[in-house]
């Protein structure tokens, strides 16, 4: 692991055996464990903890406060907001030691997830899911869908720049900011590619 390939802030601490990609920063008392994987051009904010194995995409965004526990993956263009929380065991006792039973949880492609959010273990986040502000994750997110409240129940759906859509009769809505198209067809977003 070159040093100058990525930043790191002097207090924090990098284990032997992690990867760290091109273009990272790793900011104030945040701990890199061994084994795990930072892609390039991430930012990984202050006091994180990122367990060993975790795998992160490129450009994920990790505020301050976040524990990233193994189990967990989060692909390219990740958003996790301050002081969100990921469990990696469903039944946890103290007296009990279930390191072999963790449980996977993948977060896909450009999901953001709010502040103060708990994603419990083993529920998968889709594609461009918007994950409210202290939402209780108990079950699967869709991809486009935005959840809220606890436990998260669905409230709507987002476009890939974060905007609610609205869909007309035909199911079709059109993000504000990008005029990209989107079309809801048996409680499933896509979004319509231009030819």
């Amino acid at each position: 692991m070159d040093k100058k390939e990525y930043f790191a802030h002097e207090t924090a601490v990098i284990d032997d055996g992690c990867s760290i990609g091109k273009g990272t920063k790793i900011w104030h008392f945040s701990h890199i464990m061994p084994n795990s994987v930072i892609g390039e051009n991430c930012n990984i904010g202050q006091n994180v903890v990122v367990s060993p194995e975790v795998i992160l995409g490129r450009n994920v965004k990790v505020q301050n406060n976040v524990s990233i526990y193994t189990g967990v993956i989060c692909e390219d263009d990740v958003f996790l907001g301050p002081s969100m929380v990921f469990t990696n065991i469903v039944n946890p006792r103290s007296a009990v030691v279930r390191k072999g039973e963790y449980v996977r949880t993948l977060v896909k492609r450009g999901a953001s997830i709010g502040a103060n959010a708990t994603v419990v273990c083993g529920n998968n986040i889709g594609e461009y899911a918007f994950i409210g502000a202290g939402a209780v994750v108990t079950k699967e997110v869709l991809p486009y869908a935005l959840v809220i409240g606890n436990p998260a129940r669905q409230a709507g759906w987002m476009s890939e720049y974060g905007h609610k859509l609205s869909f007309n009769e035909n199911g079709i809505a059109v993000c504000p900011e990008s005029d990209e198209k989107y079309k809801l067809e048996n409680n499933r977003v896509r979004k319509i590619q231009k030819h």
